[in-house]
């Protein structure tokens, strides 16, 4: 299984809920329908990967294209610095821009799965159309952008230090519920982790503003579970949580931009206390 931020399909509802449209007309249109074939994938100057078709490289789609490799590029920067700290060497994941579906080695995956993470392959995967209906429904900006992209290199930062492979190991072994709560310390240890990167993104390279952390910090209260089972009028079920509730989220967040530390981000060892 791919790490993800809580799936396009749900940010989605949520925002229809917000802004006063119908959400089961949404889903069902993300939903529905087959993905368009993945043109083949090709290599870039800039060092990541894209399948994206012609007809979508126009000036929109470049620009949206490199504000992501520029974000990834500066957690390149970021975990570079950190793993050195520690001895180590940081090996960077390869980008994927998508549209409408792809293919990794966790399976098939079409834009409502949302920006993921892949660790069978190190891949990060990204369909520019999720920033898009983002900005078309009013979601906050740049920063919000960023946090997803920072959270779903901290699952490749989850990969490269054994965590991945570890808790899916334990989740083939365990009930339902037990599965859930690993998934859930799996997601707020990303989340504090991507609170790391823009700790250090803000002091080594004074790339963030307050209100760009505000924003951040909104995008991690809106795709908290309990957030988005209230806004499908859903009772809020804590045993099917799987990515933390919007408190959580926040505060793991907050948690890693305040210290800059990844040794603060030890959601399992708190866990187990």
């Amino acid at each position: 299984m791919g790490g993800g931020i809580g799936g396009m399909g749900l940010i989605i509802v949520l925002i229809v809920f917000l802004t006063g449209g119908d959400p089961l007309q949404m889903l069902g249109q993300l939903t529905g329908g087959g993905g368009s074939t993945p043109a083949s994938q090709t290599s870039s100057d800039a060092g990541y990967r894209t399948n994206s078709s012609p007809s979508a490289a126009n000036g929109q789609m470049d620009e949206q294209a490199d504000f992501v490799t520029t974000v990834l590029g500066f957690t390149e920067d970021v975990w570079s610095k950190v793993f050195g700290e520690q001895g180590a060497r940081y090996q960077p994941p390869t980008l994927v821009l998508f549209n409408d579906s792809v293919q990794s080695a966790c399976g098939m995956s079409t834009a409502a799965t949302g920006p993921f993470y892949c660790p069978g392959d190190y891949k990060v995967y990204i369909d520019l159309s999720f920033f898009d209906q983002l900005r078309r429904m009013g979601a906050p900006g740049d920063f919000a952008q960023a946090y997803v992209i920072g959270h779903e290199v901290a699952h490749h930062i989850q990969n490269l230090q054994g965590i991945s492979m570890k808790v899916q190991r334990t989740q083939r072994q365990v009930s339902q519920s037990r599965s859930n709560q690993l998934s859930v310390l799996t997601e707020l240890q990303a989340d504090c982790y991507a609170g790391v990167w823009a700790h250090h993104a803000a002091k080594d390279f004074d790339l963030l503003e307050r209100g760009d952390i505000e924003e951040g910090l909104r995008a991690a209260a809106s795709i908290g579970d309990d957030t988005l089972q209230r806004n499908a009028n859903r009772r809020v079920q804590p045993e099917s949580f799987t990515h933390g509730s919007s408190a959580q989220r926040v505060e793991w967040f907050k948690r890693g931009l305040s210290t800059g530390d990844v040794g603060q981000c030890d959601t399992f060892g708190l866990a187990s206390r």
